[in-house]
């Protein structure tokens, strides 16, 4: 729960409370991407509050599935990271349950970490849409923050062989996003909240390719059927029930061309060029090699 009123995470929101008239809330702040925003925001000096189901320091508790836990009183922009590691019914549910909680304590703006454009056919939009349209029935200010696939994500999903790199990506394109990236804009967006009201920014990076990750790291790359990956997927005791449709229909997209469209708007909130998506990958897929393959 909260703490009350004669905690020092209290006295450290209420000292932010008096200073600044625009309260930040970051949710997720344990994860990869809340984690950067909260890091971006602090390099530019804007204060914000992160939360989390198991919060450490000075960060608030929000467990999505604890409606005791919701309280967002004295926050003014919320930035909802997608809590997306589930099935749809829950993640809907807990986004409803934080948008019941937004609006019921105050939250002028809500900003909303979706799924590019693109990613339409993929098997975990319907979650980001269904969120999407319960932010524009809220009646708070929002803005939707349309994030493409990582570029860490694609060099995750190559897999390594003996003889190099394979996956089922064929000659697809991606285009790629750094999660840095991704935090920089939603800090630009969550500092200024008001200029984005109304917005939906989609933001997809450089188009990076599984032969491009691999002539990068100076191998070969080889191609594996649809069916041959999703019988792996469907194989792979690590995963969770609804990770393999999931994973299945990013290799689809890849594939046959629906995710490696480019767009303007990353790089009019950067105010720079989008990182080396291709970089990136290359670094993570080169992160995951075994051992036993190395020359």
């Amino acid at each position: 729960m909260v703490a009350g009123s004669g905690s020092p995470t209290a006295s450290t929101e209420e000292n932010h409370r008096r200073r600044y008239p625009t309260v930040i809330l970051v949710t997720g702040a344990n994860g990869q991407l809340a984690s950067l925003i909260l890091a971006e925001l602090d390099a530019r000096g804007v204060p914000a509050i992160g939360a989390s189901r198991t919060p450490t320091g000075s960060r608030r508790r929000l467990d999505f599935d604890d409606p005791a836990s919701l309280d967002l009183t004295g926050v003014t922009t919320l930035v909802l990271v997608s809590a997306g590691y589930a099935e749809d019914d829950r993640v809907v549910a807990r986004h409803r349950a934080v948008l019941d909680a937004a609006v019921r304590d105050g939250v002028h703006h809500v900003i909303y970490t979706s799924l590019t454009t693109a990613g339409d056919h993929l098997a975990f939009a319907p979650a980001h849409r269904a969120t999407e349209r319960m932010i524009r029935d809220s009646g708070l200010a929002w803005t939707v923050l349309r994030n493409g696939l990582y570029a860490e994500l694609f060099g995750a999903l190559l897999t390594w062989t003996p003889d190099g790199l394979e996956s089922p990506f064929g000659d697809g394109i991606l285009a790629a996003v750094t999660r840095a990236d991704l935090a920089a804009a939603a800090a630009v967006v969550a500092s200024t909240p008001a200029a984005h009201a109304g917005r939906v920014h989609d933001l997809v990076g450089t188009p990076v390719s599984a032969a491009g990750v691999a002539a990068h790291l100076g191998v070969e790359h080889r191609t594996i059927g649809l069916g041959e990956y999703r019988a792996r997927l469907l194989d792979d005791g690590d995963l969770l029930a609804f990770q393999p449709p999931m994973l299945a229909s990013i290799a689809t997209g890849v594939r046959h061309g629906f995710l490696g469209g480019t767009g303007p708007d990353l790089e009019r909130l950067l105010r720079r060029p989008p990182s080396d998506a291709m970089a990136v990958a290359a670094a993570t897929a080169l992160g995951q090699r075994p051992r036993c393959t190395t020359r």
